[in-house]
């Protein structure tokens, strides 16, 4: 039986379906038979010469999720005091600074419980990145992204909630390690937690207007 839906409309859908932390719900357990269902439609998201290279690792193991999440802690000691942590860029417009704070916090929030997540999607593709100069790169991320992204918008539909991290990347070969995962052969791309959400109701979230960054024809 598929999974229950939000009544959301498509523009609802892709405009609420944000970086959830602070209300994941991490005490409620995820159904396996729901991350499939959201996988499958993943599944059908365009894949550059339907290649469909894509692998996906679902870690709901108790042990398996505390290793990777002290993985994911041991970036993240280093993220917070770099100049690209959340609470430092923007800082030439000092009216984001509250915005950028809140999003830190929260992000050191998720940091610290990481491990409590219900699931933790792994997002692979087969072959090494850096080997695939600029086309490649671009063609490899290209052929998976959005199939992650359609699995964070199915999940949004399904009451779960996501957030988009790559700071276990740093650590790349540790994780690949606890996972059995052959680092030589298959690049990962993320590492999403996955959860149902404490309550539904998501809003747009704040962004600098389009005309800035809006070239017709030219730069």
């Amino acid at each position: 039986m598929a999974a229950k839906t939000l009544p959301l409309t498509p523009d609802e859908l892709l405009t609420t379906t944000r970086a959830v932390r602070k209300r994941l719900d991490f005490d409620r357990p995820v159904e396996m038979s729901v991350i499939r269902e959201c996988l499958d439609i993943a599944l059908q998201a365009p894949s550059g010469s339907n290649a469909q290279g894509w692998q996906w690792v679902v870690v709901t193991d108790p042990a398996k999720r505390k290793e990777i999440s002290d993985v994911y802690r041991k970036a993240w000691a280093i993220y917070e005091t770099s100049p690209m942590a959340a609470n430092k860029v923007h800082a030439d417009d000092p009216t984001m600074a509250p915005v950028q704070q809140r999003i830190f916090e929260s992000a050191k929030y998720l940091a610290a419980n990481m491990h409590r997540a219900p699931a933790l999607l792994i997002p692979c593709f087969s072959g090494r990145v850096e080997s695939g100069g600029a086309i490649g790169q671009a063609s490899s991320y290209g052929s998976l992204l959005p199939a992650v992204w359609s699995f964070m918008l199915a999940a949004r539909a399904r009451g779960l909630g996501t957030a988009w991290t790559t700071l276990h990347l740093m650590f790349e070969q540790d994780a690949a390690k606890v996972l059995g995962i052959p680092f030589e052969q298959v690049t990962q791309t993320a590492l999403i937690p996955v959860a149902y959400t404490k309550g539904t109701d998501f809003k747009a979230g704040a962004r600098k207007p389009l005309e800035p960054v809006l070239h017709v024809n030219k730069w």
